[in-house]
């Protein structure tokens, strides 16, 4: 015993660490697509930066060379710091033409108003000009390096160059003369770009902290979302094993208040396990009523089997009669056993006959037709005055006909004097109405809720003098009930029974979908 203890514990433990090994992984899933994501869009978004701000630096590196050349390119000899101060700064050409460098008709900061000066003050801009020989003419004192010199070919050279883990914006221009056509000089313009520097270094340290705690957040709200999917797979996993262990187990899975797929596959793993339950209890029955109801006829067989082993045989009299019992008495257990595998099929209808079409008129004229020739001394009617002659049900033909053969059969058996059936059809609202009507024994209050019951007798010594088996009501009520119809009995003791039944009528629409439906499956199948 406790070995089985341990097994089952451990079994039980393995199928624990399986659900959470799918939590783990689903988890994981997620968790690297979340964060596979993040770092794709956080590439994007510093790319795209890096872009727009390396543009706006190109367009200050420009501008400055801009200045310098409008400036320098007048000076029609090589560059030389005679001629290129005075040129670059407004206030040194006053002070070189014997003026002062602000005068009183001047706005007080004139001087510092230049355009040219106020960029050559700029911090990150470390402006230099080269004479031809390379000799450094003019620099702004913006850092302690000077920008190199380097041999470039067009009149315009810009690069990118990385200092350390920063990045400068080096940009060359060759100075022309507007008069003569020929380089005078060079203009090296390094722009540090501090701005840009440290918005990248901020917006990639700032992007890594938001990817992490993104990256932490959304895996947890990810658990949450993985386990509350994987939380019912588990309740129906646990079910499935508790029915597997145990078919007769009335355990169910639990109403989950998702309304979404989850809740779905529940209730239909529900359904499913109720209709095998179903099946389950039919098959009870089927064996135990069977064995039930074939007790007596068996029963019977052998005592004449007995007695004809004992003395019968020597006797004709004896002979014939127990040959003749025999015979009646396997002949009723064949009839049993039919309408015994007759009520089992009609309880799963929906499997079987799922998109069954069947006109009402027709069936009723076939059957009372027959049923007349068969019973000529019944006077049996029909009307369907009140029946469109096109009114179709879902039903398979077979079983309308095997109802109605069974309730004017019942009729018929349980007649008096009056020998007359009427049979009646209509059509009221959406719902097909069929009477059968007999005018017999008749029931009373009392049995009318028992008579659709398996093997029940209103006189069970005269039923089975007639024949019966107590089984054609049962079969006609689940036939009725399968197909989504009701049936009802209204009697009246020795005055007669009535047989009502309801079945859906179907629109047009809902007959063409039916055959279209049965159309595709009979293709499927073939």
């Amino acid at each position: 015993m406790k070995t089985m203890r341990r097994t089952k514990d451990k079994n039980q433990n393995k199928k624990e660490t399986k659900h959470s090994s799918l939590v783990i992984r689903w988890v994981s899933i997620v968790a690297l697509t979340i964060m596979v994501s993040f770092v794709v869009f956080s590439v994007v978004i510093y790319s795209f930066v890096g872009r727009q701000s390396i543009a706006q630096q190109k367009v200050t590196s420009n501008g400055m060379v801009v200045k310098l050349n409008d400036s320098l390119s007048p000076i029609s000899k090589e560059l030389q710091i005679a001629n290129v101060v005075p040129a670059l700064t407004p206030s040194a050409r006053k002070i070189m033409q014997g003026d002062p460098a602000i005068n009183r008709d001047d706005h007080k900061s004139n001087a510092f108003n230049d355009d040219l000066l106020a960029s050559l003050t700029n911090p990150d801009l470390n402006v230099v000009v080269y004479n031809l020989e390379k000799e450094d003419v003019f620099d702004n004192g913006n850092g302690n390096r000077l920008p190199p010199f380097k041999k470039f070919k067009n009149d315009y050279h810009m690069e990118q160059v990385h200092r350390g883990h920063r990045q400068e914006l080096l940009t060359y221009q060759k100075v022309r003369s507007i008069r003569t056509g020929k380089v005078t000089g060079y203009i090296v313009v390094a722009n540090k770009m501090s701005y840009y520097n440290g918005l990248m270094k901020n917006l990639l340290k700032w992007m890594v902290r938001i990817s992490l705690i993104a990256i932490i957040f959304f895996t947890f709200i990810a658990f949450l979302v993985v386990y509350d999917i994987v939380k019912p797979i588990k309740e129906i996993s646990k079910v499935a094993r508790e029915v597997n262990d145990d078919p007769n187990s009335t355990a169910r899975i639990k109403d989950f208040h998702r309304h979404d797929e989850l809740e779905e596959l529940a209730v239909s793993f529900n359904q499913m396990l109720d209709r095998m339950q179903r099946y389950i209890e039919q098959q009870k029955e089927f064996v135990g009523d069977v064995s039930h109801e074939l007790r007596t006829p068996v029963a019977v067989i052998e005592g004449h089997l007995n007695m004809l082993e004992r003395w019968g045989k020597e006797d004709p009299e004896i002979l014939a009669e127990s040959i003749n019992a025999s015979l009646q008495e396997a002949k009723r257990m064949q009839h049993l056993i039919q309408e015994m595998l007759d009520l089992t099929r009609a309880e799963q209808i929906n499997v079987h006959y799922p998109n069954e079409i069947t006109t009402v008129s027709e069936v009723l004229q076939r059957v009372v037709g027959d049923m007349a020739m068969v019973h000529q001394d019944f006077k049996i009617s029909l009307d369907m005055d009140d029946l469109p002659q096109d009114t179709e049900i879902q039903i398979y033909q077979g079983h309308l006909e095997q109802i109605l053969v069974i309730l004017i059969d019942n009729g018929i058996k349980y007649s008096t004097d009056r020998k007359q059936m009427n049979v009646s059809a209509g059509l009221s609202q959406d719902d097909v109405q069929i009477v059968v009507q007999d005018f017999g024994e008749g029931i009373s209050k009392t049995e009318q809720s028992k008579i659709f019951n398996r093997f029940y007798r209103v006189d069970k010594a005269r039923t089975r003098e007639k024949g019966g088996n107590g089984l054609g009501l049962s079969i006609a009520q689940k036939l009725v009930t399968s197909y989504h119809g009701q049936i009802s009995v209204d009697s009246v003791e020795g005055q007669g029974s009535q047989f009502k039944m309801i079945f859906p009528a179907l629109s047009k629409q809902q007959a063409a979908a039916l055959r279209k439906r049965a159309q595709a499956e009979k293709a499927k199948h073939n």
